[in-house]
Formats: C-alpha cells, sequence, structure tokens
C-alpha cells in the first residue's frame, strides 16, 4: 500500500503478514479505533524485564498521549526507552464455530510503534490534560477545575507519535469447513459491546 496522506506506510515492523487480508493501514480506520477505545496497553522493557500495562490515553491529531505519577514505573521506562509498543484492542463479538478449531473473536486492533517524548511545555501538557479528561467525558474539561500547579509537577505526560501503525480487523460470521455445516450444534456471532450505564452522582462524605 502506497504511502499517502488516508494510510499509513507499513514498515517492517507493522507489516501484517499472519492473515494479512485482515490488515489495514487506512488512517481513518487507525483513528476510529484509537478515539473509540478508553485504554491502551503500553510494552516496554524496565530494567531488562518486558512489562505491558493498562492506561487511559487520549488522541490530538497524530499524537497519543499517556500520563501518571512522577515516580510511575513505566514512564520512567519511557524516557529512556528507543520505542515502545502501545495496542488498543475493541471486542465487538464472540464467534462461535462448528468446530472447536474455528472458534473466533470479531474485534478491532491498533498497535503503534515508536519513541515516547515527555511533554515538558505547559501549554501542550494542559493540551493533553484536557484531551485526557475528555476521554471520559466531551465537554467535562470545560466543566471541572483544571490542574493547579503542584499537580502539574507531580504528573508526567508522555506524547508517542502516530508513525509505524497497522490496524488488524475481523467481522463476520464464522468460517467453518464444507464438512462440519452439518454439525447439530449452534454457529453465529454473539454481539459484545461496551456500553454507559445511568450515571450515579456524587454524595458529600458524611453521607457515604
Amino acid at each position: 500500500m502506497a504511502s499517502d496522506s488516508t494510510a499509513y506506510a507499513p514498515t517492517p515492523r507493522t507489516r501484517v503478514r499472519r492473515l494479512s487480508q485482515r490488515g489495514s493501514y487506512d488512517r481513518a480506520l487507525v483513528h476510529s479505533v484509537l478515539d473509540e477505545a478508553l485504554v491502551c496497553h503500553v510494552g516496554f522493557v524496565h530494567e531488562g524485564q518486558p512489562y505491558v500495562m493498562p492506561t487511559a490515553f487520549a488522541r490530538l491529531g497524530e499524537t497519543l498521549y499517556v500520563h501518571g505519577a512522577v515516580a510511575n514505573r513505566m514512564l520512567g521506562a519511557l524516557s529512556g526507552a528507543d520505542s515502545i509498543c502501545v495496542t488498543v484492542t475493541l471486542l465487538d463479538g464472540l464467534v462461535l464455530a462448528r468446530s472447536a478449531f474455528h472458534h473466533s473473536m470479531n474485534y478491532r486492533s491498533v498497535v503503534a510503534l515508536g519513541p515516547a517524548r515527555e511533554v515538558t511545555d505547559e501549554t501542550e501538557k494542559r493540551r493533553a490534560f484536557d484531551a485526557l479528561v475528555e476521554r471520559c467525558a466531551p465537554g467535562r474539561s470545560r466543566e471541572a477545575r483544571a490542574a493547579n500547579p503542584s499537580e502539574l509537577r507531580g504528573t508526567r505526560v508522555f506524547a508517542i507519535e502516530l508513525l509505524e501503525v497497522s490496524a488488524k480487523t475481523r467481522q463476520g460470521p464464522p468460517l467453518d469447513d464444507e464438512s462440519d455445516l452439518a454439525q447439530p450444534c449452534w454457529a453465529g456471532v454473539i454481539p459484545l459491546a461496551l456500553e454507559r450505564g445511568t450515571p450515579v452522582p456524587d454524595v458529600p462524605r458524611d453521607q457515604r
């Protein structure tokens, strides 16, 4: 796939090889998955030990932002890493086939690779804070108190540019072998979705 404004250029590290027909480098698809997900997993190496940690994130244009406390081990590792891995997965359904082998899941996923940059500019840092709050509830950053100087100093923010990126998806029914179609068991897809429930208002601490 050629590199253009609508697609990321595949690299040796991001080219999808296993079931390559499910791979995509489409920029709009990547953005849609990142914008729907609330949690990413960050892979990094700390003192020779690999870790994968879940964390909140936000996308602004072609940049992902993650944050945490100054003493956060993951962020400490990011500051000296040449490359990290960020993954996001949305699970859309359980695929029940007529054979155990062909059971699967419908999903949309994104993998991004590259270095992480610590955000030190206060304007960019506050913009990242607002974006992270907006991921919880659109418009919330205009209602909640903004971070004060002490909170800014106590929080590190890292940016990961979307340079080496790929998506992989599976959608549709089970792919049974012809010889299994007569098996006397139910086959199909059980849809899955993350839904917001009814908001539960906070109460004064002395009433909890």
